[in-house]
């Protein structure tokens, strides 16, 4: 990645027809256009501050696109992901969901401090972090989309919703989906936005379940590809100690944003079994099956979740307020 692409981006002619199709939508008093007067370089200091973390550790793509989807899963996208424990304040951070795991505060601190400096009191951390999860998913090789801007931010967090709200790698199809539907998302968003997973890490606890005791019996888990299954034993052994030890959730493309992960569940190779998972409906399988072939459209048709995601109950007008640190309340 040469520091060219992020000065000029030459979008393909998807994300302009994307940019096209979307822009013709204003949800409520968001914008897109919201910070053209007033933070005009708002997008190339966001975009900057996220090539740079990519660039030192391109894992990180995929760690900030994950935090803002924890953000917006958990009572809106309004920046509640990001506040540290306070006294008044038992944060998210410390969530099942999002403890030793939910990685790139430092990234977003870095960028927001330098929109202070261009923009004092301006922008939300909330539409920071909307900003950074796209210019993260556009450098990892994904699409590009317009994000709506004008969010504020929140007042509190809370950790038990990060634990009730969130889906979990062992949940069961119905349940994520439930999930997903209370947030005003469909099964359509489920398989479009579980592509995401075509890049980073997971922990081998989420997963060890699959490769020896998945019926309760020491058994793994049937549709998981033996060869597959072979390197996951060796490595998460079957102790303790390998609990943290991470795998990446799209081998053959790890680093990359495609739509090979897509593949991957065709050919019982999906890592998760929140993935695998989605080939046991007929409806979902029949998607994965769609996406597997037609990287296009998966490209498409994430771009459009994305902007949906990004306005889960989000805060606009005088709701929330600019936080100027994005770890603590005004």
């Amino acid at each position: 990645m040469s520091p060219s692409r992020i000065v000029a981006y030459r979008p393909s002619t998807f994300a302009w027809f994307c940019i096209f199709f979307l822009c013709c939508s204003v949800h409520g008093q968001l914008d897109y256009k919201f910070y053209d007067d007033a933070c005009p370089n708002l997008t190339r200091i966001v975009r900057y501050g996220v090539w740079s973390a990519i660039y030192n550790e391109t894992r990180m793509a995929a760690s900030i696109l994950r935090l803002h989807f924890h953000d917006c899963f958990v009572n809106g996208c309004e920046g509640s992901v990001l506040l540290d424990d306070s006294s008044t304040i038992k944060g998210e951070k410390n969530a099942v969901p999002n403890k030793n795991s939910a990685r790139g505060f430092e990234v977003i601190d870095a960028i927001k401090a330098n929109v202070e400096k261009a923009c004092p009191s301006t922008v939300s951390c909330a539409d920071i972090l909307a900003l950074a999860a796209r210019e993260a998913v556009y450098l990892a090789g994904g699409p590009y989309w317009p994000v709506l801007l004008g969010r504020r931010d929140g007042l509190t967090a809370s950790e038990d919703a990060a634990n009730t709200q969130l889906p979990s790698p062992f949940e069961s199809l119905a349940n994520i989906t439930a999930k997903f539907t209370d947030k005003g998302l469909d099964m359509k968003d489920v398989v479009v936005l579980s592509g995401g997973h075509t890049i980073g890490f997971a922990q081998c606890f989420t997963f060890k379940p699959r490769l020896f005791n998945f019926d309760g019996a020491g058994n793994p888990d049937p549709t998981l590809d033996a060869t597959l299954l072979t390197s996951l034993r060796g490595l998460c052994p079957n102790e303790a100690s390998s609990d943290s030890n991470l795998a990446p959730l799209d081998a053959a493309s790890v680093s990359k944003f495609d739509n090979s992960y897509y593949k991957n569940l065709v050919n019982n190779s999906g890592l998760l079994g929140s993935d695998q998972v989605l080939m046991s409906d007929n409806t979902t399988a029949a998607m994965v099956s769609y996406y597997s072939k037609f990287p296009f459209l998966f490209s498409k048709d994430f771009g459009v979740s994305m902007v949906k995601m990004g306005n889960i109950g989000v805060l606009t007008g005088q709701d929330g307020q600019i936080r100027k640190n994005c770890r603590v309340v005004n």
